[in-house]
């Protein structure tokens, strides 16, 4: 897997701009993808496009090409915005191109709050100062500043900036209701919020700025994805979440999280083992030769007695760590930053 995982290449972008019929862009974007034999995942809506696809890297670089000579993105999207890895077609089971109400799936009427009211995009060695700044004034105990993860709680597991504050979602779904209930968290605020690829700060922070409670509100422009190319031994630790078959790339050795039953450090994710379980589990290659493949208790109990139902039914489970994991996490006043320091 590691030798094949080198060939081609993932690429990662969204262009936010008006589009006047986004079927027609739609089937435009699907024809390229097939032509090219790119995989992966592409969202087109009114609002503009999001996509990341995988294939030879003679594909990649010819999908860019065409992308920047589309007269829809003409002089909005540039080379600048295609984030790259490592990887390949292989990386994703196949293509899905489709038309969505948002770009970004917030659940906010594009209408309501539009990426037009975005926070104040720093380069990566902007925002590398800024939290350089930050950590040294909250090590004194006297920051202003909120240090933001607007991904979910299996992505800032893994890696996550220093002293930063990880709400406890599942999906960005979950992000306006979360800061909703923990608005007194950012009153007065300097909020510098940062995401994988920027495109969920895009709304994340229009969001947050309709809201009226920030004194200002910053966002790490290409995401975790462009300060590690600049960066790769910054204040970024751990791994970064992809959503492919990969589940996580790498800048560093830094293993920031732990196996989810003995405790050793451990950040691969693998499905959880029971059938219907879309939950993604850390667990080490010895708990595993146990049988320890589950994401929690009751799903291993399933596992065991294996249900037998109508194949082609997709069922999504709830269990112990879906139900424990309530919809809006509530933060403490004074937020447990998670680790500050590097040991």
């Amino acid at each position: 897997h590691a030798m094949g995982s080198q060939v081609g290449e993932v690429l990662l972008y969204y262009c936010y701009c008006e589009v006047k019929d986004p079927e027609k862009l739609c089937a435009w974007q699907k024809a390229l993808c097939q032509h090219l034999h790119l995989t992966g995942k592409v969202r087109v809506a009114s609002e503009g496009i999001n996509g990341t696809v995988g294939g030879s890297k003679v594909a990649t670089s010819l999908y860019i090409k065409v992308m920047l000579s589309q007269p829809l993105f003409k002089n909005i999207l540039c080379q600048e915005d295609f984030k790259s890895s490592a990887g390949g077609a292989h990386c994703f089971p196949d293509l899905r191109v489709g038309v969505f109400k948002e770009i970004v799936p917030m659940g906010v009427d594009p209408k309501i709050v539009s990426y037009k009211e975005t926070g104040i995009h720093l380069s990566p060695p902007e925002f590398h100062r800024e939290v350089e700044q930050y950590l040294s004034q909250a090590s004194q105990g006297q920051s202003d500043t909120i240090l933001l993860d607007c991904r979910n709680f299996y992505e800032s597991k893994i890696g996550h900036f220093q002293g930063c504050l990880a709400p406890d979602i599942r999906k960005f779904s979950y992000f306006p209701s979360y800061v909703d209930e923990n608005l007194e968290l950012f009153k007065d605020k300097r909020v510098l919020m940062y995401c994988t690829g920027g495109i969920r700060c895009e709304r994340g922070s229009a969001y947050l700025r309709s809201k009226a409670v920030c004194r200002e509100v910053y966002q790490l422009k290409g995401g975790i994805h462009k300060y590690l190319e600049e960066f790769p031994d910054g204040f970024y630790r751990g791994k970064l979440f992809v959503f492919d078959d990969r589940y996580a790339i790498c800048s560093n050795e830094d293993i920031i999280s732990a196996c989810r039953y003995c405790g050793v450090l451990w950040d691969q994710y693998k499905l959880c083992s029971s059938q219907h379980c879309r939950q993604l589990v850390l667990t080490c290659p010895s708990c595993c030769n146990k049988g320890l493949t589950a994401c929690c208790p009751v799903c291993q109990e399933k596992e065991l007695k294996v249900t037998s139902r109508a194949s082609g039914q997709t069922l999504k489970e709830e269990c112990e760590c879906t139900r424990r994991r309530p919809r809006v996490p509530i933060e403490n006043v004074s937020p447990r930053m998670l680790d500050t320091g590097k040991d």
